[in-house]
C-alpha cells in the first residue's frame, strides 16, 4: 500500500488519458505545491465523487473504491490565483482508506496499485477488433469524426468511455473491470447500447470535456 494526495472529482480518469485542471481552491493550490516540491515523480489520486461535490471543505461524503494516479506534467500560474495543471493517468488502484487529519489541507489515501490483468489473449483480440467495428458504426451514425483507435486492446478498452460519452457510472464500471477481456466485453455492450438510442434517436457527438475547474 502507500499513501497518496487525493483530487475527489465528478469525472472518472483512465490510463492514459489527458487530465487539464484549473486549480484555484486553497487547499489543492497546496497540494500542487507539495507535488511540485516532492523528490519523487509528482502523482496524485483522482478518484470519482460517488456522493457530494468538488468545491468546498467537507463536500465529499462517498467516493468510488478504484481510481486513477495521475502524473504532472505541466503547471503553470495563470497571474490571477488560479493554476493550470495538466496530467495524465498512468495506473489504476483501490482506495483502501479515505484518510483525514494526516497534517494535511488536502485528503491523502492509502491506496494499493492494481495490476493490469488480460484475461485470455484470443477472446481479447476478438473482442478488440470488434470493438472497433462497432466504434466505426457508431461514429458513423452520429456524424462523429472517429479517432485513430490504438492497436493495444489495453488502450482501447480505456478510451471508449470518453469516445461514446458515457456517463460517469459506465466509465467508473469500465475502469473497475477485473481484467481487459472484463473491459472489453463491457465496453462492446455500452457501445452497441449507446448505438442502438443513436440509430433510434438520431444523437448528436458528445461535446468535448472543458477542463475541470477545482475552486
Amino acid at each position: 500500500m502507500a499513501r497518496v494526495p487525493l483530487f475527489p472529482l465528478g469525472t472518472v480518469l483512465v490510463p492514459g488519458a489527458t487530465l487539464p485542471l484549473q486549480v484555484f481552491e486553497p487547499r489543492y493550490i497546496v497540494l500542487l505545491s507539495d507535488l511540485l516540491n516532492a523528490m519523487d515523480v509528482p502523482e496524485f489520486g483522482v478518484v470519482a465523487i460517488r456522493q457530494g461535490h468538488e468545491v468546498g471543505a467537507g463536500s465529499v461524503h462517498d467516493l468510488h473504491e478504484v481510481g486513477c494516479l495521475a502524473r504532472v506534467d505541466q503547471a503553470a500560474s495563470l497571474g490571477d490565483g488560479r493554476y493550470l495543471v495538466v496530467s495524465t493517468g498512468v495506473r489504476r488502484f483501490h482506495l483502501d482508506t479515505l484518510e483525514a487529519g494526516t497534517g494535511t489541507a488536502y485528503a491523502t489515501g492509502e491506496v494499493t496499485v492494481l495490476e493490469e490483468r488480460t484475461g485470455d489473449e484470443r477472446q481479447v483480440a476478438d473482442l478488440a477488433e470488434r470493438l472497433r467495428r462497432v466504434l466505426h458504426t457508431y461514429a458513423t451514425t452520429v456524424g462523429a469524426k472517429e479517432p485513430q483507435w490504438p492497436g493495444d486492446p489495453v488502450a482501447l478498452s480505456y478510451e471508449v468511455g470518453g469516445a461514446v460519452g458515457l456517463d460517469l457510472g459506465d466509465r467508473q464500471r469500465l475502469l473497475a473491470a477485473a481484467d481487459t477481456e472484463t473491459r472489453l466485453r463491457l465496453a462492446l455492450h455500452l457501445v452497441r447500447r449507446e448505438l442502438g438510442l443513436a440509430s433510434t434517436m438520431g444523437l448528436v457527438p458528445p461535446p468535448p470535456e472543458r477542463p475541470y475547474n477545482l475552486n
